[in-house]
């Protein structure tokens, strides 16, 4: 009697994306005959038309001087003084906007990274290891999702005190480095995309628990990941109520920079607004760049392999 020996490891880690493939080409074949009509077409220009009003009337009145705003008879065409009005902002002493701008892409950077780390991690541990406690832990990590973070804001801003970190950027980077929902989110998907058949086939090569993790779990986990470090760095880029209680005006994130355009008795909001599209265009790049991978994310989450 022939005894049939397992895979060797890297045919199990090439296996993978040709699975992944296979699964996404077998969904493509079952929508392919589907043919949008009119109202689908219409449906998705309007809400294109809703996500791109605000900018160009941001754009519109960013372009403008300190009374177009109040113009009843606003020319939606846009003026000429964008350039101006973002160069104002730059050079505002009271700004920083360079250091503004640069911790914000430090902060976010770090805390989407940790966030991918740490629920990768913590997911492939829900969602393929065996431990008691586990459904009671992940049901508790979860229903942290519905405590707000207001409620935790005095203890956690005594704490930095004590410790010294206020005004300093890593009080915004320390509380962040973890997420629930990034946890829930990793576990979901990694229970759907990773058989057990290839973590027993892994093991059975000799691959230990790490070595399984990273060829078998970071591997299937990728569109995820990406997904999440999208996510998660929007979030910590757009984040104004934290840092703006820790932070002081000598080393703001660029959101709390921005809001000191509108702290005097008069705000020119043509100069508010340039300032707000340069806060999104460091997004416009990233999504740019990596919306291929934030749509394989979410159809990966959204279809069960």
């Amino acid at each position: 009697m022939s005894i049939s020996t397992p895979p060797p490891l890297a045919t199990i880690e090439e296996g993978i994306p040709r699975e992944a493939a296979r699964r996404r080409n077998n969904r493509t074949t079952k929508i392919r005959g589907y043919r949008p009509g009119f109202w689908v077409y219409a449906g998705l220009g309007i809400v294109i038309l809703s996500a791109v009003f605000p900018y160009y009337w941001s754009f519109l009145i960013g372009s403008g001087d300190s009374s177009t705003i109040n113009d009843p008879n606003m020319s939606w065409i846009p003026g000429g003084n964008f350039i101006a009005n973002a160069t104002s902002v730059m050079n505002d002493p009271a700004v920083n906007f360079w250091p503004a701008l640069w911790n914000s892409i430090y902060s976010s950077t770090l805390i989407a990274a940790a966030v991918v780390i740490t629920s990768t991690l913590a997911g492939w541990a829900f969602a393929k290891l065996r431990f008691p406690g586990s459904k009671a832990l992940l049901v508790f990590v979860v229903a942290t999702m519905a405590v707000p973070m207001q409620l935790g804001v005095v203890p956690l801003y005594i704490l930095f005190a004590d410790l010294g970190w206020t005004g300093q950027i890593g009080a915004i980077i320390i509380p962040a480095l973890t997420s629930a929902f990034g946890v829930f989110w990793m576990t979901q998907y990694l229970q759907q995309s990773v058989p057990d058949e290839l973590i027993e086939a892994a093991r059975v090569d000799g691959a230990s628990m790490i070595r399984t993790f990273w060829v078998v779990g970071v591997t299937a986990a990728r569109p995820a990941a990406a997904m999440l470090f999208l996510f998660t760095f929007v979030g910590a880029w757009n984040n104004f109520f934290w840092p703006f209680i820790v932070l002081d005006r000598q080393n703001p994130t660029l959101p709390v920079a921005l809001s000191l355009l509108q702290s005097n008795y008069f705000v020119d909001y043509s100069v508010v607004l340039a300032g707000v599209l340069l806060s999104t265009i460091p997004l416009l790049i990233l999504f740019a760049f990596a919306g291929k991978q934030l749509v394989s994310g979410i159809m990966a989450g959204a279809v069960k392999g």
